[in-house]
């Protein structure tokens, strides 16, 4: 089964910019807070989630590049799927989370949806 190739980008166009939204966070408390809908009371609570928007930008701009660039969509690829799988799955075993995380968790299974053509390229035997 050949997945059409404007298939595969769009999902990893789509997927990158679910990774990019929470880098404006890194900007301070005030965009965090607007974010995630709740207080960051502490210093050691902004680090942590400053350095997260930070590495979610990474993240996200590797799979925009992985668009033009197709030797990185393997690996960035695999990446995001664990990144956005691993939040769902860590969500739904500790439960009781409000809306600003059920936000995030169906941000995540867009991203993931996204990621499943180029994940089933992967397979699919190659063009000739």
């Amino acid at each position: 089964m050949m997945i059409p190739a404007k298939l595969v980008s769009g999902g990893l166009a789509l997927a990158g910019i679910v990774n990019l939204l929470p880098l404006m966070g890194a900007a301070g408390v005030d965009w965090l807070r607007s974010l995630y809908g709740f207080e960051i009371t502490s210093p050691d609570l902004e680090i942590l989630l400053r350095h997260r928007a930070v590495l979610f930008g990474i993240l996200g701009l590797l799979l925009l590049a992985a668009v033009v660039r197709p030797g990185l969509r393997g690996a960035v690829g695999l990446a995001a799927a664990a990144s956005m799988a691993s939040f769902i799955a860590i969500a739904l075993m500790v439960g009781g989370y409000g809306p600003a995380i059920t936000k995030i968790v169906y941000a995540d299974i867009i991203g993931l949806a996204a990621l499943v053509p180029m994940g089933l390229s992967r397979f699919a035997p190659p063009h000739r």
